[in-house]
């Protein structure tokens, strides 16, 4: 990168968001979608980069387009991935809220001057010597 594109990328540092959205309507020829301030400084930076010294290969081009339509992109695994990968873990498979604390934890709290001892169980909890609810129930 030659010493006067270095240069104008860092006075961009010194630009103003408002201002931003100028050089970028300027370099792209329409107004951007975002007004945040670090999107706008990397893309016009990008672009300043990508005249001085050439965007991408056609060859490359073509093969962006072949990948953006491949309609099977996912950004995450289906369930059933993460279930059968816990299942391969050796994890039992649970329908117990993972908020709630580890069974058998003792939640001890004071109320109104009383000790209130609860026990958490596999499919509900246990207080003053009864169990309520299940977990189905619960949550």
């Amino acid at each position: 990168m030659d010493e006067a594109l270095r240069q104008e990328i860092e006075n961009l540092r010194n630009l103003k968001t408002k201002e931003l959205k100028v050089r970028y309507r300027q370099l792209f020829g329409e107004d951007s979608p975002s007004s945040n301030r670090q999107h706008l400084f990397r893309r016009i930076a990008w672009r300043l980069q990508a005249q001085a010294e050439g965007d991408l290969s056609d060859r490359a081009r073509q093969r962006a387009a072949q990948l953006a339509e491949d309609l099977d992109l996912r950004l995450r695994a289906p369930r059933r991935f993460w279930d059968q990968l816990a299942r391969a873990n050796g994890a039992a498979e649970s329908r117990r809220d993972a908020r709630l604390p580890p069974t058998g934890t003792i939640l001890e709290r004071s109320y109104q001057g009383k000790a209130i001892v609860v026990t958490v169980l596999e499919q509900g909890f246990c207080y003053d010597g009864r169990t309520y609810g299940s977990l189905s129930a619960i949550a």
